[in-house]
């Protein structure tokens, strides 16, 4: 089939997530290697979102790629009850080489969203409580419970909601309206008042708190130093258990395995997909601490999924971890991390539309303003009448830049791979296109 047969097939028959379906013209890929895909005409795009900030270890890695043909052919699937060399191979993998030393065992899911529903599930078998904290400014998943965890206008489909969900506010300094002296003051500010909602919910009620450990599509948000000990202390005085959501910023896209082992803290549970098998087969999990673990050896784990711990996904997992280390993805994302900052950073003064820069490895994201005096956002809260963020992320694709975009910012989270010229050959793409944006600076 042609490119454009291709692309109207698509239109007929598929329902494309998060879109009005009239309004979309689908760019048909053909192949992908490394940091970049090609289109069905022949252009050339260069991934700088990772897709969906998760294909870390970059396109068509052989050796990934061989793990799954090689389980395929072996046997693709046996059902969750019994026991399979990749499985328990990938779960100790993750236990005993990547995980902090307080975690005992994995459950398997299909994906992120429902690593989400099975931690709720834990958190409230173990505790006994209902409550479950988690913040506005995140998102967690699609599907019914993930959604009412999700804090962003995407949970919206889910409402009226499931009880027992309560929302707080992330440390947002940009966007706080408080000018703080210091980080620690920034802090214990927001620490401080999620304690009283705590205490105003009832501590007794609370099974959970949930975060994204960096806020991920709502804008790459990174804790202030203290705020995650901050977090952790709260929940062991109160017996609530400390849940990160490590699917879109773990697997070394902070420089580190997850991104909590930045600051130094050690969650209760800590869910995962995405960067596990970087997209080559959907699977993700729960890890859950020694102490939860136990539980479950005199308690019933009411958690059950057809393709818990599917065996051509725990393949791809077991080849994964080992390319991170082979190719020192880790320490490659701090090193590269530096770099996309510093460039990121020079067009920020360059481009007055470019409100905000942050990054923490190679996780980044770019805040478009349209008043410099009062950082007003280009488009506030996702309200886009004009679609001018859908305008500018066409630029960009249509200059060969991979990306998506939320509310009023552009993701660039490039795979693990990247190189430092890779890196400027994107951002030369997003200079460009950001003499653009900056025509829409009113001040």
């Amino acid at each position: 089939m042609t490119g454009e047969q291709i692309r109207a097939m698509d239109k007929k028959y598929n329902l494309h997530s998060w879109s009005a379906q009239g309004a979309l013209n689908p760019v048909v890929v053909e192949r992908a290697e490394g940091i970049y895909f090609w289109d069905a005409d022949g252009k050339r795009y260069i991934d700088m979102s990772s897709q969906l900030v998760n294909m870390n270890i970059g396109h068509h890695n052989l050796k990934v790629i061989e793990a799954i043909k090689k389980q395929a052919d072996r046997m693709p699937y046996i059902a969750p009850p019994f026991a399979a060399d990749v499985r328990s191979e990938l779960a100790r993998k993750i236990i005993e080489e990547v995980a902090p030393d307080n975690m005992g065992k994995v459950f398997f899911t299909n994906a992120g969203a429902e690593a989400n529903e099975n931690a709720i599930k834990i958190a409230k078998m173990v505790t006994g409580r209902h409550k479950i904290f988690s913040r506005y400014r995140s998102y967690h998943g699609a599907t019914y419970g993930a959604a009412n965890l999700t804090g962003e206008p995407r949970r919206f489909a889910c409402e009226p909601g499931i009880p027992g969900f309560i929302k707080f506010f992330d440390p947002y300094r940009y966007r706080a309206g408080i000018d703080f002296e210091s980080e620690e003051e920034f802090s214990s500010y927001y620490v401080n008042q999620l304690r009283e909602q705590i205490t105003y919910e009832g501590r007794e009620q609370v099974a959970a708190i949930f975060l994204e450990t960096v806020t991920g599509s709502n804008g790459v948000l990174i804790p202030p130093a203290g705020y995650l000990k901050g977090v952790r202390d709260i929940c062991d005085e109160f017996g609530i258990m400390m849940v990160c959501d490590e699917v879109m910023s773990g697997w070394g896209r902070t420089g580190e395995w997850f991104a909590f082992m930045n600051w130094d803290v050690k969650p209760d549970i800590i869910t995962f997909a995405k960067g596990i098998t970087c997209g080559y087969v959907p699977i993700g999990g729960v890890i859950v601490s020694h102490k939860i673990a136990g539980y479950f050896d005199d308690h019933l784990l009411s958690c059950g999924l057809t393709y818990n711990g599917h065996l051509v996904g725990c393949a791809a997992g077991i080849a994964a971890i080992d390319v991170y280390k082979e190719l020192g993805l880790l320490e490659n994302a701090k090193k590269m991390g530096v770099v996309l900052k510093d460039e990121l950073e020079k067009l920020q003064k360059k481009h007055p539309s470019l409100g905000e820069v942050r990054v923490i490895g190679l996780f980044g994201m770019v805040e478009l303003i349209k008043n410099t005096k009062t950082k007003e956002a280009l488009v506030p809260y996702g309200i886009d009448p004009e679609r001018q963020m859908a305008k500018i992320v066409g630029m960009l694709i249509a200059k060969g830049f991979n990306t998506y975009s939320h509310e009023n910012m552009v993701s660039v989270s490039p795979p693990l791979i990247i190189n430092e010229e890779q890196i400027k050959e994107g951002l030369a793409i997003l200079d460009e296109v950001l003499d653009y944006v900056d025509t829409l600076v009113v001040e």
